[in-house]
């Protein structure tokens, strides 16, 4: 373990010394680059230097101890917080998934249920919009259809942080845990017998590439163009407006249809088709990200839900990680910590497990 943080207290230093140079920042993207690299090791170099601080009064307490037995107990108590430091490094050592500090386009489907289903879904997007303002992230709609009561066949959104996160706390960091099928179960509005149903609607989360980060040569796209339908306001239903793209090499296809011109529509699919291509490389490139991905949603079909939504009994399951909570009116009021937190620490015990 010393032996890997000598090396990143070299690179911190040597981080350090690029960051002081005005030259650098001439290039914004390089600069965030570097930025957020160093930020992501400062723990990691904070944390050494107090587990050395702590080791030197460790040996000073032992040499006042053996004149004087009082110094005994501040032994015991500095060597208990040398222990807890030197776990606090362990984990600050892990492995992080590289995408953690990207901010990321969130993408709900309606499934199984019809119209209750839509409604489920805009449930959901009234969740994450709301945990995304508790967390001062900015989020922005970028494609939606919408249901005759009100819902959505589907939406997606992207969800930013402001500024550079600190690690662990960036967009995808927390949100990469919601991809999968989410089953609720509750009386519908249309339901005039009063009988519980179960629905499902599907959640699909998607790191944002930089256009750097995603080559798309313009020979390899079909752009369709159509007229918006669903509520609109003025022009928007008149003119085709509305952008369809299909990647041919992959068959990728993104629609937007959300924007009055035909301009920012196309550059709202550019960005979802972007952030589609940089997750299907990153697939290809590395396993792990392989394996994170196949528990994310396929098909809208109960049989792979990852989480319940149970209005009767207000109780919320993530049969993913056994957490179970009876406040699923805060949950989708956005109060989302303690259930994404439980996800975040089965995946830390997991990986602290592949370390050992």
């Amino acid at each position: 373990m010393f032996e890997t943080i000598d090396e990143l207290l070299a690179e911190h230093a040597e981080l350090e010394r690029k960051l002081a140079d005005p030259a650098v920042h001439a290039d914004p993207a390089q600069a965030r680059k570097l930025g957020r690299r160093y930020a992501e090791l400062t723990p990691v170099v904070d944390t050494y230097r107090q587990y050395r601080k702590v080791g030197d009064d460790i040996a000073t307490a032992r040499e006042l101890a053996a004149e004087d037995p009082s110094f005994a107990e501040e032994v015991t108590t500095l060597t208990r917080q040398r222990e807890e430091l030197e776990e606090r490094l362990r984990r600050l050592l892990v492995p992080r998934d590289p995408n953690d500090d990207k901010d990321v386009i969130l993408e709900i489907k309606a499934g199984e249920g019809g119209e209750e289903s839509a409604l489920f879904a805009g449930d959901l997007l009234r969740m994450y919009l709301r945990y995304a303002e508790r967390q001062g992230w900015k989020t922005e709609i970028i494609s939606a259809t919408e249901s005759d009561l009100g819902g959505y066949k589907d939406v997606s959104v992207a969800v930013k942080s402001r500024g550079t996160p600190a690690p662990g706390e960036g967009v995808w960091a927390k949100l990469k845990y919601e991809g999968g099928v989410h089953r609720v179960q509750r009386v519908p509005v249309t339901e005039s017998q009063g009988r519980i149903h179960t629905s499902a609607a599907g959640v699909l989360v998607l790191p944002e590439a930089e256009e750097t980060e995603v080559e798309i040569d313009p020979n390899d796209l079909r752009i369709d163009v159509f007229r918006s339908s669903g509520p609109g306001g003025q022009s928007v239903n008149t003119t085709d407006s509305a952008v369809r793209i299909t990647h041919l090499p992959t068959g990728i296809v993104v629609s937007c249809q959300n924007e009055r011109s035909q301009l920012q529509n196309r550059e709202q699919a550019m960005r979802m088709l972007r952030a589609r291509l940089l997750a299907m490389a990153q697939e290809q490139a590395e396993k792990e990200a392989a394996d994170a991905r196949r528990s994310q949603v396929r098909t809208v079909d109960r049989s792979e839900r990852i989480r319940t939504y149970n209005f009767p009994e207000n109780r919320i399951s993530d049969h993913r990680v056994g957490y179970k909570a009876y406040n699923l009116d805060q949950v989708l009021d956005g109060d989302l910590g303690a259930v994404i937190q439980a996800c975040i620490d089965a995946d830390m015990a997991a990986r602290l497990g592949g370390q050992e």
